[in-house]
C-alpha cells in the first residue's frame, strides 16, 4: 500500500497565523479604571497596534470569572468574565473588532481543574453522596498519623509548591481532593462522562459566541493512573512530597479524552488549538496529539527549549549549552516534518522568564541584538509563531535588586516560603534560591507592557498604583520609543520584528512550510540551517549565539545570491557572500542562496 502523502506544506490559516500572546493583567489598563489591572476594554484598545505588527490571532491568558489564586487560572464560572477585566459585552465588543480588521480571538481553556469556589466544587464538597460528588477527585486519608492528622492518599507534591501536598484535606466530609496545582485548584474527575459533557458546552459556547480556537492550560494531566500509586524519590532529603508527574502527565485515557473532544466540538468548527503540554517529550506520544490525521490538536506546546536549564523541578537550575539548544530545535522541526505533525513556534510565556534574558546577553550592551537574534530565529523556523506580549521590545528580567516582597506570583512566594524555612540558618543556600528567583520565576513575565515613557509606562493612569511593579527601565525600554526609532542605519527590537514578521508572511512557502537542515550540529557557538521551500528556493540562516566575534565556515557548494537581512544593520547586509560568515557578537544574518 503506498505511503500516505504528507500534508505538512498545505496551506491552512492557523498554520500561518502569527498568535500574540496577552497576559490580561498587565496588558492595558483603560482609561479612568484605579484598580492598576488590565482590562478587556484596554486589549481592544491595542488591537491597531497588534495589526500593525504583523499579529493575525490574540490569545488571552484567563478573563473569566476567578478569585485569582493562581492569577485567572482558577475559575469560578466559565461562562462570566471577571469583573475586574470588564464584561461579556466587552468580550464581544473585542471579538466585532477583531473580525473588522481580520484578526481571531484565542481562548484560554482550563478545564484539568477549576477554582475551589466553582459552584461544581462547592456542590461536590457538601457531601459524600451529592451528584457532584464524583466530578471532583476525592480519595480517603491513607491513615491517621500518631498525633491524629489525616495522611494524604498518596507522596505527590504540589506543582505550584513543592512542599506541600497535591491533596488537601476536607474537614467536613473526611477526604481528600487532589488539587495538583494548589488547594485552591482542584481537579476534575475526567473519568466522569458528566464532567465531559460539561466541558463541551463550554467550548460551544466561546465558538459560539466568535472564539477561533483554544488555546489548552495543563491538557495532558486530565488523565490520572486510578491506581494513585506513590511517587519515586527524587528530591533531596527535607522533602516529604515528591514529583507525581509519571502518574499523571499523558495518562491512560489522555487520548480518548481528546479524540471525544474533537469529536464532539473541535471537527464542527474551523479551529486553532494548541495544547499546553508539560513533561513529555516522547516523540511518538506528541504525534499521536498532532499528527495530521490525529483527530485530537492542531499543535501543542513542546515544552523542552524552556525546560532546557531544568532538572525534575521548576524552580532549580540546570547548566545548558547553545549545542544542546540547537539539537532541541532541530529535533522537533525535523520530526514534524518526516511524521505530518506541527510545531508550535515560542520561547517565552506567562510562566517563563524573559527569553533576552535566558538566551542572550540582556545587559545594556548586548539586549537589542540579542532580542533581534531571537527574533530572528522564531521567525525562520516552521510550525505557528506565538510571541509574548512584551518580547517585541525585548523586556527582560526584573532587576536582581529588588525585595523579594516585589514578587507576586504563587509559586515564587510558595518556593521563598520554603527556603526560608529549610535553609534559615544557611545563607548559601538563600542566595542559591534567590539565584533561581531571579532567573525563573514566572513573575518576570508578568510586569506591566511597557508602552510610553510616561508616568507608569502608560498601562495605567497616573496615579494609579500598577498591580505588579513596573519594570525601573521603561523610558528607555518602551512600544512608542522603539516604533518612533527613525535611525539610519539600524531597526530598533520592535521595527525587526516587525519586519521579519512580513518576510515570513511573504515567504511562507519557505519559512513556515519549508524543509529544514541544520548545518553546524557540532560548533558550540553558531546555529546556522537552511530552510528551503517545495520548489527548491533555499535560505541561509546563521545565528552567532555568543558573545564572541568569530568565523564560520559554509558548507562546500553553498552560494549566497544576497544577504536579506540582519539584526546589525537596517535593510539588505553588505556581508561578503564567500565561503565563510564573519559574525560579532550575537549577531544574526538571513541570507538568500543561489
Amino acid at each position: 500500500m503506498a505511503a500516505k502523502e504528507s500534508s505538512y506544506s498545505t496551506p491552512k490559516w492557523w498554520k500561518e497565523a502569527v498568535v500574540y500572546q496577552i497576559y490580561p493583567a498587565s496588558f492595558q489598563c483603560q482609561p479612568g479604571v484605579t484598580a492598576g489591572w488590565g482590562t478587556v476594554k484596554g486589549i481592544t484598545s491595542r488591537l491597531d497596534y497588534l495589526k500593525s505588527l504583523g499579529i493575525d490571532v490574540v490569545w488571552s491568558s484567563p478573563i473569566l470569572k476567578s478569585p485569582q489564586a493562581d492569577m485567572g487560572y482558577d475559575i469560578a464560572d466559565y461562562k462570566q468574565i471577571d469583573p475586574r477585566y470588564g464584561s461579556l459585552e466587552d468580550v464581544d465588543e473585542l471579538i466585532a473588532e477583531l473580525k473588522k480588521r481580520d484578526m481571531k480571538l484565542m481562548m484560554d481553556l482550563v478545564v484539568n481543574h477549576t477554582s475551589n469556589e466553582h459552584p461544581w466544587f462547592l456542590e461536590s464538597r457538601a457531601s459524600l453522596d451529592g451528584p457532584k460528588r464524583d466530578w471532583y477527585i476525592w480519595k480517603k486519608p491513607k491513615s491517621i498519623n500518631a498525633d491524629g492528622v489525616p495522611e494524604p492518599p498518596n507522596n505527590w507534591a504540589q506543582i505550584l509548591g513543592e512542599a506541600n501536598s497535591a491533596w488537601t484535606y476536607d474537614e467536613k466530609t473526611g477526604e481528600f481532593y487532589l488539587s495538583l496545582f494548589t488547594p485552591e485548584q482542584p481537579d476534575l474527575n475526567w473519568e466522569n462522562p458528566d464532567v465531559r459533557a460539561a466541558v463541551w458546552d463550554v467550548m460551544h459556547f466561546w465558538m459560539k459566541r466568535g472564539a477561533s480556537g483554544f488555546r489548552m492550560d495543563v491538557i495532558n494531566l486530565i488523565s490520572k493512573d486510578p491506581s494513585y500509586p506513590d511517587a519515586d524519590i527524587v528530591l533531596d532529603p527535607g522533602h516529604r512530597y515528591q514529583p507525581g508527574t509519571k502518574y499523571f502527565v499523558n495518562g491512560p485515557r489522555l487520548h480518548e479524552f481528546l479524540r471525544e473532544m474533537h469529536r464532539e466540538v473541535l471537527s464542527k468548527y474551523d479551529t486553532i488549538t494548541v495544547g499546553e503540554m508539560p513533561g513529555v517529550s516522547d516523540e511518538q506520544e506528541i504525534l499521536r496529539s498532532v499528527g495530521a490525521n490525529s483527530d485530537e490538536l492542531r499543535m501543542i506546546f513542546i515544552f523542552d527549549l524552556v525546560d532546557i536549564d531544568k532538572p525534575n523541578v521548576r524552580m532549580a537550575l540546570k547548566d545548558w549549552d547553545v549545542k544542546e539548544m540547537k539539537s532541541i530545535i532541530t529535533k522537533w522541526q525535523r520530526v514534524m516534518i518526516e511524521n505530518d505533525g506541527w510545531n508550535a513556534v515560542f520561547i517565552e510565556n506567562h510562566d517563563n522568564p524573559r527569553s533576552v534574558s535566558r538566551y542572550t546577553d540582556d545587559s545594556d550592551e548586548w539586549r537589542e541584538k540579542g532580542a533581534k537574534l531571537l527574533a530572528l530565529m522564531q521567525t525562520t523556523l516552521g510550525g505557528t509563531l506565538f510571541v509574548y506580549q512584551g518580547e517585541e521590545i525585548g523586556i527582560r528580567n526584573a532587576p536582581t535588586t529588588w525585595d523579594i516582597s516585589e514578587f507576586k506570583d504563587i509559586e515564587t512566594i510558595n518556593y521563598w516560603k520554603k527556603c526560608e524555612k529549610l535553609y534559615a540558618n544557611d545563607k548559601e543556600k538563600l542566595a542559591y534560591a534567590r539565584k533561581v528567583i531571579d532567573m525563573k520565576a514566572r513573575d518576570h513575565a508578568r510586569t506591566p507592557m511597557q508602552w510610553t515613557a510616561g508616568a507608569n509606562a502608560g498601562f495605567c493612569d497616573p496615579g494609579t498604583k500598577p498591580w505588579m511593579r513596573i519594570m525601573d527601565d521603561y523610558q528607555t525600554v518602551n512600544v512608542e520609543t522603539q516604533m518612533k526609532t527613525d535611525d539610519p542605519n539600524e531597526n530598533s527590537v520592535w521595527q525587526f520584528w516587525q519586519e521579519a514578521l512580513k518576510q515570513r508572511k511573504e515567504h511562507a512557502d519557505v519559512f513556515v512550510y519549508g524543509d529544514f537542515q541544520e548545518l553546524s550540529p557540532e560548533h558550540p557557538e553558531v546555529f546556522a540551517y537552511i530552510r528551503k521551500s517545495v520548489k527548491g528556493e533555499r535560505w541561509l540562516v546563521v545565528l552567532n549565539f555568543s558573545k564572541k566575534e568569530l568565523e564560520w565556515t559554509m558548507p562546500q557548494g553553498l552560494e549566497i545570491e544576497s544577504w536579506i537581512s540582519g539584526n546589525y544593520v537596517k535593510g539588505t547586509l553588505d556581508k561578503l557572500k564567500q565561503t565563510s560568515v564573519l559574525l560579532k557578537p550575537w549577531e544574526g544574518v538571513l541570507g538568500k542562496c543561489k
